[in-house]
């Protein structure tokens, strides 16, 4: 089929492949009491099954992009989709914790094609302002994930158990497969591609890796992402404990801040071309600090509940999501000819910095609504100072 006759599905497809990371690690949240239950394990057990997930992927996020430098975009991504899908099988049927952790290993490992080789794929085919659309449009149908997934993970443990949850995750990753071999065209053509010499990857992750520029935006984006990600860690802490809901209810985390995620993504896209990146990523982070400062106040002055500990979240993951196209776009474009790999290297850097913030930092701060703000305005804070220090240099 013809790229222009498919094209209309681009934001669908590469949207859908982006989100087997969020429902990956939200969908299943509501179910840890259960899992810990039938597989006899503990809390500190049943969690570890997110942090080799995250590990994995984290390892992975690495490889992706090359490989589809060398293979091609399309190739990598339904291989990736076919085997995540096999993985959630394996987590659906396991007997153990143990065999939990390697089918959430399994997971990590393929999880993360859809978001590397996705952005790669938007590069490949579009420039400028319509590049900046379409990637703002896919991030406006994957923010729904995040919102969507817990509220499913809820829904089908109360409806068929913890392992129902992984046999959706099953058929959402055949379904992905199928909508990649029909609809995703390969954007990469033979002659654009790298071979995989190992000498020669060496040296290209080496150059992506210790450009300052590139570090410097990319963290810029991992570090704001952190400031929504550590409630997302906190949520069963976050719901239940400080706000007193039930395991049902994480959607009052959920739906507000990815509404937010919505909301900012389509006035990206609405923006593009019409603000200039330095003006639309300085008003995303003007929103954010607005809405971390609000956050700490609100939580210095006011009990934890309704809505009081909720109302900044879908502000600050407004500024979030009208910033990180821009700042996608500007650190991909520094390599034109290694986008695959450059990709990789951003969700490594991010998922590396999510996995230590799981595993460091929110324990540390979900003791308290008002620690957790102060953390929403801490990572708001480093991003903009990372950002800063990135365009001090450009100007230079």
């Amino acid at each position: 089929m013809p790229f222009s006759s498919i094209s209309r599905w681009l934001p669908l497809v590469l949207a859908t492949l982006s989100a087997i990371g969020p429902f990956a690690i939200d969908t299943y949240l509501p179910a840890f009491p259960a899992i810990g239950t039938s597989l006899g394990a503990t809390q500190v057990e049943v969690q570890q099954t997110l942090t080799v997930y995250m590990l994995t992927f984290a390892v992975m996020v690495m490889w992706h992009g090359s490989l589809s430098d060398r293979f091609g975009r399309r190739r990598v991504l339904i291989v990736a989709s076919g085997a995540f899908a096999f993985a959630s099988a394996l987590c659906a049927l396991a007997p153990t914790i143990e065999w939990l952790w390697i089918g959430r290993a399994a997971q990590g490992v393929f999880g993360g094609a859809g978001v590397v080789v996705g952005r790669a794929v938007v590069r490949d085919l579009y420039d400028g302002a319509q590049a900046q659309r379409l990637m703002a449009r896919v991030m406006t149908i994957f923010a729904v994930a995040p919102a969507v997934a817990p509220i499913i993970g809820g829904a089908l443990l109360e409806l068929a158990g913890w392992r129902s949850i992984f046999v959706f995750l099953a058929l959402f990753g055949a379904m992905q497969t199928w909508l990649t071999w029909r609809f995703l065209p390969e954007s990469l053509p033979e002659d654009a591609r790298q071979p995989l010499h190992p000498v020669g990857l060496a040296r290209a992750y080496g150059a992506v890796l210790s450009n300052r520029a590139f570090m410097l935006l990319s963290l810029a984006t991992a570090l704001n992402f952190n400031g929504f990600f550590l409630y997302v860690m906190s949520a069963p802490v976050f719901i239940i404990d400080h706000l007193g809901l039930g395991s049902t209810a994480f959607g009052w985390l959920f739906v507000p801040g990815v509404a937010g995620m919505m909301a900012g993504s389509m006035l990206a896209g609405r923006l593009a071309g019409r603000w200039s990146t330095g003006r639309t990523i300085a008003v995303g982070y003007a929103l954010m600090l607005a809405a971390g400062l609000l956050n700490v106040a609100l939580s210095a002055l006011l009990p934890a509940g309704l809505p009081q500990s909720v109302l900044p979240i879908p502000l600050f993951t407004l500024g979030m999501a009208m910033a990180m196209p821009s700042l996608s776009l500007l650190a991909l474009d520094l390599f034109p000819a290694r986008r695959g790999m450059a990709s990789s290297c951003q969700s490594f850097l991010q998922m590396g910095l999510n996995a230590a913030v799981a595993g460091a930092v929110v324990p540390l701060l979900w003791g308290s609504t008002l620690s957790l703000a102060a953390g929403m305005c801490l990572f708001a804070g480093l991003g903009l100072f990372a950002f800063l220090a990135w365009a001090r240099r450009a100007a230079a």
